[in-house]
């Protein structure tokens, strides 16, 4: 059982991962371990984000909370997480 535990602590985080399916640069507010910062992502583009958990405001004003993992997809401003 320790190793387990012990293997499970020692992988790595996966991260979430959001692409723009806009014609337009769309900017992301991300909110992660008390710090915020401002993504911007050229159409077409995908970034990864949030390896710890995070909370992202869309372009269209929509917030939602990611663990890591999610895959995003902006398209017409809002988001659909799979």
């Amino acid at each position: 059982m320790m190793l387990l535990v012990s293997a499970a602590m020692t992988a790595p985080a996966v991260a979430a991962s959001v692409t723009n399916k806009d014609a337009d640069t769309q900017v992301l507010v991300v909110v992660e371990g008390g710090s915020r910062m401002e993504i911007a992502l050229e159409p077409g583009a995908t970034e990864t984000i949030c390896p710890s958990g995070c909370f992202v405001t869309l372009p269209n004003g929509d917030r939602i909370a990611l663990n890591g993992g999610e895959n995003v997809e902006i398209e017409g401003g809002a988001a659909s997480v799979k």
